[in-house]
């Protein structure tokens, strides 16, 4: 991939904006050989909003503690996100689109009063098993320090397949030491409502049900804040990964299980379904060596 030709932006993309160009682009097709724009996003100088930061804690269940939980950057990062994927010679549909992976590395706890400088862009495109993957990758910085960056995998349904048989996924154990939530129909409103991401899938049945779902799925960035909120007060202090794969989808309302192992390095987290066995999402935090 050649070099990135970074754009700076002097406020963030309405969400409203990208979701109408999404509709628009919803029939755009790959065809053969689809390639990425090398094209990147910056914008920065990006200072606290107190009150969206006290709504993204409230739904996601992080408690008040004068530092940005390690998931709220990427609340800055998805409009961008959402703009790349709305550039002319974007290949895919964003409507289209599964998030399957992300992984975030904060390389140390971010202060709620630090300005941030958010640079995004797009890489990594492969064909996979029935269609193909790629990432956006965010990087922040603060004051020409990086502090926080991330990788998010996103996968666009194709058909036909890299001719690789697929293999048998080892039977998951169930889970034996979890604690139970219940998660409310309107979640993914109210996720909506913080982040900007208001894609139907997340808001309601009868909207779901356009898009092929039985009813409406709680968002995976939603579930993985949720999960590290739960593990809030023994997340490091140091620089550490936390990596998670999106598993099943989550339909709302739901009773789920989460489950946490301590790891040599970090620990191995779990969402399940109410029968502790069904995952929704799997996860790794480890420590960054320096």
């Amino acid at each position: 991939m050649s070099e990135v030709t970074f754009r700076e932006l002097r406020n963030p993309p309405p969400m409203v904006v990208n979701f109408a160009k999404a509709v628009l682009r919803a029939t755009v097709k790959p065809g053969k050989n689809p390639s990425l724009p090398n094209v990147g996003l910056r914008l920065n100088d990006v200072a606290l909003d107190e009150k969206h930061l006290a709504a993204y804690r409230k739904v996601c269940g992080f408690a008040a503690d004068g530092k940005l939980p390690v998931t709220y950057p990427h609340m800055h990062a998805f409009p961008l996100h959402m703009a790349l994927m709305m550039t002319d010679d974007f290949p895919f549909p964003a409507m289209g689109l599964v998030h399957v992976r992300n992984s975030i590395t904060q390389y140390r706890p971010i202060s709620e009063k630090e300005q941030l400088n958010v640079k995004c862009y797009l890489g990594n495109l492969n064909k996979v098993d029935k269609g193909y993957e790629f990432s956006i990758f965010t990087s922040i910085s603060t004051g020409g320090e990086r502090v926080w960056e991330s990788e998010s995998v996103n996968f666009f349904r194709s058909g036909g397949g890299s001719g690789s048989k697929k293999k048998e996924a080892a039977k998951p154990e169930p889970a034996t030491n979890t604690v139970e939530w219940k998660v409310p129909a309107d979640t993914g409103r109210r996720y909506g409502a913080v982040s900007g991401d208001r894609n139907p899938i997340h808001l309601y049945p009868l909207s779901a049900k356009l898009f092929g779902f039985k009813r409406q799925i709680a968002h995976g960035m939603w579930s993985k804040a949720r999960c590290l909120a739960e593990l809030q007060n023994q997340l490091p202090e140091t620089a550490y990964t936390v990596d998670v794969q999106f598993k099943l989808p989550m339909f709302i309302p739901a009773t789920v299980k989460f489950e946490n192992v301590e790891v040599k390095g970090g620990s191995d987290f779990r969402l399940l379904a109410k029968d502790g066995i069904k995952p929704h999402l799997a996860g790794q935090i480890r420590a960054v060596e320096s």
